[in-house]
């Protein structure tokens, strides 16, 4: 599922762009980002993360209009040195994305795409999928899928899925800029609205390198997962 790992330098000019634009419907309309996981707001995690990492050099936050104001007292609260700019999302994610990507400094060289709300992200899982991304043009974390799958028709179980082929996809998704711009400017070319980075650029015919992801990189959608996520910033902080 993995491939072998090439070394190469990783450019000085790594951008993440927090994709934090979502308007938390399942979470009953209440900002999940601002929730507090272990007394902390959970973008304050996510941002930390990337600040903590040192193949990353810039961090652009994608969000809603009004959250702007709060997000960069936020950033400034928590010691965010690396934030800079805090930008407007669009009407999809492929445009929050665009505009993220648009926002970072011009010398990127690689942007680091993220869910604001995986607070849990590694830096380990940070650096792979960078320096595949530096020898690959592309890469995204990915975790091997634990349930048999199946095939649904009618109602019915139609087929078995063969797992060791599948896997869940994970942020950061990292890819060379010049790439994931042509790609996301072709998706709105097209009037595309991928829920994933790597479609966008799968659908120009470049191979996305996969890289190892974690369980515990879990994304924040439901009340529940916040409970999964106290539980396991306790493990990890035992």
């Amino acid at each position: 599922m993995f491939g072998k790992r090439k070394k190469k330098a990783v450019p000085a000019a790594v951008c993440a762009v927090i994709v934090a634009a979502g308007s938390s419907r399942r979470m009953g309309g209440e900002n999940k980002l601002l929730l507090p996981l272990g007394d902390v707001p959970v973008l304050a995690h996510t941002l930390a993360a990337f600040e903590k990492c040192a193949d990353v050099r810039d961090i652009v936050l994608v969000c809603r209009e009004q959250d702007i104001v709060p997000y960069t007292e936020l950033a400034r609260t928590f010691g965010i040195s690396k934030l800079r700019t805090v930008t407007r999302g669009g009407g999809s994610r492929t445009a929050s994305v665009l505009a993220g990507v648009s926002a970072a400094p011009e010398d990127t060289a690689l942007v680091a795409v993220h869910d604001g709300a995986r607070p849990l992200v590694s830096e380990a899982v940070i650096s792979e999928a960078v320096y595949a991304a530096a020898a690959h043009g592309a890469a995204a974390p990915v975790v091997p899928v634990k349930d048999s799958i199946k095939r649904i028709e009618n109602g019915v179980i139609a087929a078995d899925v063969p797992r060791d082929t599948l896997a869940a996809v994970q942020t950061p998704q990292v890819f060379a800029r010049p790439l994931l711009l042509r790609a996301l400017n072709e998706a709105a070319r097209q009037g595309q609205a991928y829920t994933d980075d790597c479609a966008a650029v799968e659908a120009l015919g470049q191979p996305v390198y996969a890289t190892h992801g974690s369980y515990e990189n879990i994304k924040i959608t439901t009340p529940e997962d916040i409970a999964v996520a106290e539980a396991l910033l306790q493990k990890e902080e035992s």
